[in-house]
């Protein structure tokens, strides 16, 4: 962690100095997006993937104040600002303050990412935020809060040899401690096909409440069944920051889909299983945004939210081919609590 005298630059722990990440259903400020405009990421669907973007912006803008990155002046490599984005805290006493973690492409599993891993330093610089400066590798869709102390996170991800390889496990644990002000730590076995992000949490289970969990199911046969299954008796043990169990709420696994990509990008052949994924969802000052694929599941995922989510309004937003550059609607946000 830097330490300076930049009054930007924090020093310590988050934690220590009465900091939280709040919950998602929390009051926000502003969300911040990048338009889709990699042609690698959305190969032979680029415009496709930019009108379900255009038309989710619209809707969004409806309900907080959208903030586009490129419009701003700020290039990045790619959209996926979820991962690559500040990972905003807040103090009652000093108000919002926010986390600039490294990001190292998922991995290094891509070219470098030097502009995406810049974008918390140019926000932090250009809207007076201050901020912790890490070496820690750490992705904001790896992880989800309830806002009282829990956070939901998967050992996939967390724990793989590309991110930290000499972090142990519970210097992995210190870290969210110290930065997130949790005390609580849920961790799940591991994600879905096609989720090249080893696992990210926001694709298979997400908070709605301080106490209930939805989390994706799937029936035999589909081929996140067993995984998913894995997962669900891994939430079934759990228990909060308190020490009672969790609510979990079943939500459909969507229907397989499959994209024909280019030679290079995943061998002869190119097809690949996408990480089509109804947890995907924004929570953003009373709506819901719910990514919807086409499928049989779209509907079933739709009322188990409303009903999990009593009070907001839950709108479906068409990603088919905006999960074709491997997310949906939360990796390609971010937002910022008031």
């Amino acid at each position: 962690m830097t330490t300076t005298s930049d009054p930007l630059k924090l020093p310590g722990s988050a934690a220590a100095a009465g900091y939280r990440m709040p919950a998602e259903w929390a009051p926000q400020s502003c969300v911040w997006l990048v338009r889709p405009h990699n042609e690698e990421t959305w190969p032979n669907c680029l415009a496709a993937a930019q009108s379900e973007w255009d038309g989710w912006r619209e809707s969004l803008a409806r309900v907080v104040e959208v903030r586009e990155i490129g419009a701003l002046g700020i290039p990045t490599n790619d959209s996926w600002i979820r991962d690559f984005g500040p990972v905003f805290v807040k103090s009652e006493m000093h108000g919002v303050a926010g986390h600039s973690f490294r990001f190292n492409g998922w991995g290094d599993k891509y070219e470098a990412r030097s502009l995406d891993d810049a974008v918390p330093a140019a926000i932090s610089a250009r809207w007076k935020i201050p901020m912790w400066h890490h070496a820690f590798v750490l992705e904001g869709g790896s992880i989800d809060v309830n806002g009282s102390g829990t956070v939901l996170t998967t050992s996939q991800c967390l724990e793989g040899e590309n991110r930290n390889p000499a972090a142990g496990k519970g210097d992995i644990e210190q870290t969210l401690k110290d930065a997130l002000g949790i005390t609580n730590i849920v961790w799940l076995p591991g994600g879905i096909k096609g989720d090249d992000t080893d696992g990210h949490i926001d694709d298979i289970a997400r908070f709605v409440s301080r106490d209930t969990i939805v989390a994706l199911r799937a029936p035999i046969g589909h081929p996140d069944h067993e995984i998913l299954e894995r997962n669900f008796d891994a939430l079934s043990c759990a228990c909060d920051e308190q020490g009672m169990p969790f609510k979990i709420v079943a939500l459909p696994a969507a229907d397989p889909i499959e994209y024909d990509y280019p030679s290079d990008r995943f061998g002869p052949g190119g097809r690949n299983m996408l990480p089509a994924s109804h947890a995907n969802f924004l929570l953003s000052n009373g709506k819901v945004f719910v990514p919807i694929f086409g499928g049989s599941s779209d509907g079933r995922a739709l009322e188990i939210l409303a009903k999990a989510l009593p009070g907001w309004s839950v709108e479906g937003v068409m990603a088919r081919n905006l999960v074709v550059g491997l997310g949906s609607l939360h990796c390609l946000s971010c937002h910022q609590p008031q």
